[in-house]
């Protein structure tokens, strides 16, 4: 079955732990929201690193430095070392220095996280669109003290022609009191005062999956994510397995109507998910079975028959719409089928 043909999400007979080397693990809605610990998150990647797995972990979240992520990691039970982690604003550094002569000058609207990945780089980090010889605008999360003003100073260099650069264009990013507007939603500001395109780094495209790979060097990796446009999409770019966790963005809705590059390899609740073998999805007479369940298209519905566990049913319903839908996206109504599994 190739990528582009995928009707089903997959299974194995091995823990996920230990068919694959490496976790490419997102942050934010995957192992903490808000800076809280998600449920299950901290025991189940301690038991998959003690069982051989590699943890690595990917964020779009430009706005804190590889130790600042590493530590706040450990502060919630889960040891890190700033190696281990792997941010959009080090991909759009990295983009930016091959593109820039080095120590040039790049206008940063962000926080530390993007300073630091700059000058890692090489670059000089700038606040003022005024700077002589300004080569560069990058723009990341900055968090919630970002000041309108540091939006006008992007579009002011973007307006003269400075090439312009995102670490990610994420719309929203998962916090503790609930959904926020993220980076991409900054981005629109001065796409909207310019009328220019950025460069994009982060999740979903190539130059995050490039870091990603030669910072932990990879060989069998398993994406593990709650987007469906940004964790599952990059999977997807970069050919590589991956598993969506139910703990923050996607739900069952957005999973149903998902496009071949937004389906996932696997589909379970939340990180537990990595130490068991994942169901076979078996297709049947009268449609899809997974656990106890039986999931059809049928007269512009999708439907559910039997009982057992929830995600089995998930499972069975993404087969079966996912066949309906082919090379696109399914507009059948599953609303009833999800509400029975409480999805």
């Amino acid at each position: 079955m190739t990528r582009q043909s995928r009707t089903s999400p997959a299974g194995s007979e091995r823990s996920l732990h230990q068919a694959y080397d490496t976790a490419l693990l997102d942050l934010d809605g995957v192992v903490y929201a808000g800076g809280e610990a998600i449920a299950y998150a901290v025991e189940s990647l301690a038991e998959a690193r003690s069982g051989g797995m590699h943890l690595a972990y990917v964020t779009n979240n430009a706005l804190r430095t590889p130790d600042a992520v590493a530590e706040h990691l450990c502060e919630l039970g889960v040891p890190a070392g700033a190696g281990d982690v792997i941010t959009s604003a080090q991909a759009v550094a990295r983009l930016i220095s091959e593109q820039v002569e080095p120590g040039s000058k790049v206008l940063v609207v962000g926080g530390e996280g993007l300073r630091v990945a700059l000058r890692e780089r090489g670059l000089v980090p700038v606040d003022s669109a005024d700077e002589e010889g300004l080569a560069a605008v990058v723009q990341g999360y900055g968090g919630p003290d970002l000041t309108w003003g540091r939006f006008m100073e992007a579009s002011y260099a973007v307006n003269r022609g400075v090439p312009w650069y995102a670490s990610n264009t994420d719309l929203t990013i998962p916090q503790a009191r609930g959904i926020a507007p993220g980076n991409g939603a900054a981005v629109e500001v001065v796409r909207i005062a310019t009328g220019a395109e950025p460069q994009v780094a982060g999740k979903p495209l190539p130059p995050m999956h490039r870091e990603t790979v030669l910072r932990t060097g990879a060989k069998r990796p398993l994406v593990v994510g709650d987007r469906l446009d940004t964790d599952i999409e990059g999977a997807f770019n970069g050919g590589v397995d991956s598993l969506l966790v139910l703990t923050g963005i996607a739900d069952g809705a957005e999973l149903l109507r998902a496009g071949p590059k937004h389906r996932p390899t696997y589909v379970d609740r939340d990180l537990r998910g990595l130490l068991t073998p994942q169901p076979e999805v078996e297709a049947v007479a009268d449609g899809f079975r997974c656990g106890g369940w039986t999931a059809a298209a049928q007269d512009g519905v999708l439907e559910l028959r039997g009982e057992g566990e929830a995600l089995d049913g998930l499972r069975a319903l993404c087969a079966a719409a996912w066949t309906e839908a082919g090379e696109g996206s399914c507009g059948l109504d599953g609303g009833k089928a999800l509400a029975r599994l409480g999805l």
